[in-house]
């Protein structure tokens, strides 16, 4: 095996637009799909043992594709999505190894253990229930480290970035064509309320659909700025478009703002990083984009008649004003505040927070959930997580997406927890160190000047 990725962009994107049509078709496939696509991204990682960051594009995949295939039944485990990012960055550091500068986030992933100890000692379920919460509510925050630890002081070449951006994309594409046949027509799948709509989310958690199909937008908004191809603008364009639609018609905000937030914390940076002359041309882009933006919500809100602009303005489809605009995350965040009031030092102990506020609801919030379950060891925790990525980045400031990334994690993470491993991996993608392309001669060819022309420019 070569490289999947010796194929060109257009061929790609298409290859997924199929998978996402046929899986539609036929919903089963999905569970044939996941395994080849595993074994590829294996083969892809160990054949070329990780000499370009292959680890790096494997896991960006899996962290895309994973609520595409929880969506279609296609997992064996919950948490495959997060499990496989993780191996895959193992592989990777195994091959070329971590930086020594990450001591910070191996005391991060210490301080999440002690939680343990203090759940088992007042446990009330089974041994196996017991490990399934610990690994629904640690597999997130354990994602987060290791994908920390892979990329932070990484040095990557600007194309091999792109490539792991591509890499992630592409199996949104399937979610958002996989949605587009599985509800044709968003009018006749309308309530009569403004709530998150599982219909036009093709009846899984629009909160998580939102949030990928967000950062999907988020990314094809970033390549039309940093890939400097016109045909590829064109299709990338057009995805954005089609991605931010379906990202509007699920009602579950969170992902949309956090997108919205995103996509100018990258344009700040990325402008104020150009000369004179191409900030011209990236305000002519910015207006052609804003055009189009607003051509999409218009749509949306012909299509939804008006009710995604109640959604959006916190009233219910009558346009009576809500009395709560936080759909119950509020009440869930004081619980979670309470719990930490009650025991500061070692925490009420992993997965406790149902129990503690009596109700069986998950937390949506990571942050006050770190306070809650794991006391002052969280708040260590959330110290390293905030300020080493910003002291890292006051250094070298080399890195424009890197607003963009923090920003996605942090609001991700507290409207939604983290659920899936997107954030976790997100966070990663912000460390990592970007060189320019270096131009290499003779008879060896990396993997950059492999798809030079094609999957890149």
């Amino acid at each position: 095996m070569g490289s999947i990725l010796n194929y060109n962009y257009f061929t790609l994107v298409l290859l997924h637009v199929a998978i996402g049509f046929v899986v539609f078709l036929h919903r089963p496939l999905a569970a044939l799909i996941l395994p080849v696509v595993f074994i590829l991204l294996i083969l892809l990682v160990l054949n070329n043992r990780n000499r370009h960051n292959e680890a790096l594009m494997a896991a960006a995949y899996m962290a895309g594709a994973e609520v595409f295939f929880r969506m279609t039944h296609a997992t064996v485990f919950w948490e495959t999505g997060k499990y496989s990012v993780i191996l895959f960055l193992l592989i990777g550091m195994f091959y070329k190894g971590a930086s020594a500068k990450t001591i910070p986030y191996w005391i991060y992933l210490l301080l999440l253990f002690p939680a343990i100890f203090v759940a088992s000692q007042s446990m009330d379920s089974t041994l196996g229930e017991f490990r399934r919460s610990v690994a629904f509510n640690l597999s997130g925050p354990v994602c987060l480290g290791i994908s920390a630890l892979y990329c932070y002081y990484k040095k990557i070449s600007r194309k091999e970035f792109n490539l792991v951006l591509l890499m992630l994309v592409l199996p949104l594409v399937s979610t958002m064509i996989y949605l587009y046949f599985r509800t044709p027509s968003v009018g006749e799948t309308l309530m009569y309320g403004t709530n998150s709509n599982f219909a036009t989310s093709g009846g899984y958690g629009p909160n998580q659909i939102a949030t990928v199909l967000g950062l999907g937008s988020v990314v094809l908004f970033m390549r039309l700025f940093t890939i400097r191809n016109s045909y590829i603008n064109v299709v990338d364009l057009i995805l954005f478009a089609l991605m931010s639609y379906r990202a509007l018609v699920t009602f579950s905000r969170g992902g949309v703002i956090t997108a919205i937030i995103c996509i100018v914390a990258f344009v700040f940076l990325f402008y104020y990083k150009q000369n004179a002359k191409e900030r011209s041309g990236i305000l002519v882009k910015l207006g052609m984009l804003g055009i189009a933006a607003l051509i999409v919500v218009g749509y949306t809100a012909r299509e939804t008649q008006g009710l995604i602009v109640n959604r959006y303005t916190g009233r219910d489809a009558s346009g009576e004003l809500k009395d709560d605009i936080t759909t119950g995350r509020a009440e869930l965040i004081i619980t979670e505040l309470e719990g930490f009031y009650e025991n500061p030092f070692i925490g009420i102990g992993v997965d406790r927070g149902k129990k503690f506020r009596g109700w069986a609801v998950a937390s949506h919030n990571e942050l006050s959930r770190l306070l809650s379950e794991h006391g002052m060891f969280g708040i260590f925790a959330i110290l390293i997580l905030i300020f080493v990525p910003l002291l890292f980045w006051l250094k070298f400031k080399n890195n424009y997406y890197f607003l963009a990334f923090v920003a996605f994690w942090f609001l991700t993470i507290n409207h939604s927890a983290m659920r899936i491993a997107l954030p976790a991996f997100v966070y990663g993608l912000a460390l990592l160190y970007i060189v320019e392309d270096k131009k290499k001669s003779g008879k060896v060819k990396s993997l950059e000047e492999k798809t030079a022309g094609t999957a890149i420019e």
